[in-house]
């Protein structure tokens, strides 16, 4: 209970603290691989459908999680199909300003990946294309150049990333073809004006992020603003004051509409005592907690009126009013809920012959795989704790169920309920 009303704090003064700069905005792109010329060639002129001679280096910034821009430099040389094709080599170069769209953050990849991204680029810039060989040899053929493509991304740390691009370029103004053996048209001081040179580029590479934030705006989620571990260590102290449980309940006092409950009572989250049955007598002075009762017969019924316990705590354990709670993404039961799997310890101890599932789940904040593993890891936890009070392990199982989408995930108090364990008696 402690680290949630922890985190749920520190949360708030976090975003009060907190500036433009919660992702680091710059990287640094480096890659090589293939080009292709597709027009204009001279007849009978063939290059390779994967050549091997493109290099890129680009820098980039982003405005916020989804948009950026790029300033990247592409360089290389379009050979010819060995033994099929006359020779050429013809370098170029070009320089371009780009926009960014980062599909992963606008598209939501979160929900079924948080490694796995997609960058979308175009722009636009200049060029220069030089042949080496043939008519053209050493002719400077300047050129204009649109740009656009698309980067997958891996996450491989906070700092870097390996990526892959394919790009289209359409050459503006090009004057002769990429072999350099023919002008595009007979008068080439004129230039021959439009988008008539077209290539593409596939490469592979690294992306490195700048910057002293946690993580760069590719891997951004805005929704993920809670307290790391580290951030909670460095305000812990002005707030443990607050934290204080004077009763050993589990709900701190400034939150504990019963400061001093008795030891071992039964709490809810406002740290007042249970009376399940409502028969007057708490909880954890009740023999028949499920049964109303006078005080007399220590909340028993009268033996006129009992009817086996094991059938109204069978379906008061199974209708869900006894669950263990956890806080955002810990499978650490919170403090003042552990007390429900030591009332189905002692139910079961009372009743050897039954057994019970132990069902975990989580609410729907993060990725569905993950999700489903943290929910499997909190009913393990309730788990280990019946074994730990003397529970035999054969009369136990447990199972992550995963997402309780039963709730509404834009209410915080739905989503606590949530993240819990219950339990099925069998």
């Amino acid at each position: 209970m402690k680290k949630f009303i922890l985190s749920s704090l520190m949360a708030g003064a976090l975003v009060l603290t907190a500036n433009a700069q919660e992702f680091n905005k710059w990287s640094l792109e480096a890659t090589g691989g293939f080009n292709k010329p597709m027009a204009p060639l001279t007849g009978g002129f063939l290059s390779p459908t994967l050549n091997i001679g493109h290099v890129d280096f680009g820098v980039r910034y982003m405005f916020n999680e989804k948009f950026g821009a790029k300033l990247d430099y592409g360089f290389g040389s379009f050979k010819e199909v060995d033994g099929e094709s006359p020779s050429f080599d013809t370098k170029y170069n070009r320089l371009n300003l780009q926009g960014v769209a980062n599909i992963g953050r606008i598209m939501n990849f979160e929900s079924f990946s948080r490694s796995f991204g997609l960058l979308l680029h175009g722009g636009a810039g200049i060029g220069l294309v030089n042949p080496e060989e043939n008519a053209f040899n050493d002719f400077d053929d300047n050129v204009y150049t649109l740009i656009f493509g698309l980067t997958p991304q891996i996450k491989l740390s906070e700092r870097v990333a390996l990526v892959a691009d394919i790009s289209t370029i359409l050459n503006g103004r090009q004057t002769v073809t990429f072999d350099g053996a023919t002008a595009i048209r007979p008068d080439i001081s004129n230039g021959f004006y439009g988008a008539n040179g077209t290539w593409w580029t596939g490469t592979v590479g690294l992306n490195f992020y700048l910057g002293k934030a946690a993580q760069h705006a590719d891997w951004y989620i805005a929704a993920d603003k809670y307290a790391t571990k580290e951030e909670l260590a460095t305000q812990i102290n002005g707030i443990k004051d607050m934290l204080k449980d004077s009763d050993g309940d589990g709900v701190p006092d400034y939150l504990d509409k019963e400061p001093n409950t008795p030891a071992g009572a039964r709490v809810n989250s406002s740290g007042m005592t249970l009376d399940s049955d409502g028969d007057g007598t708490p909880d954890h002075l009740d023999k028949c907690p499920f049964q109303p009762g006078p005080a007399s017969t220590n909340g028993c019924p009268a033996e006129v009126e009992v009817v086996a316990e094991v059938d109204y705590l069978k379906k008061a354990i199974n209708d869900g009013y006894v669950n263990v709670y956890y806080a955002f993404d810990s499978s650490k039961p919170l403090g003042y809920s552990v007390s429900a799997a030591h009332y189905v310890s002692n139910f079961m101890k009372r009743n050897p012959s039954v057994n019970v599932e132990i069902k975990g789940f989580a609410d729907e904040i993060g990725p569905e795989d993950y999700n489903m593993k943290l929910s499997e890891r909190r009913a393990k936890a309730v788990y280990d704790l019946l074994i730990s009070s003397g529970v035999n392990a054969s009369r136990l199982s447990y199972k992550g169920y995963g997402e309780d989408t039963s709730v509404d995930k834009a209410s915080a108090d739905a989503r606590q309920l949530a993240r819990r364990a219950s339990f099925e008696v069998k």
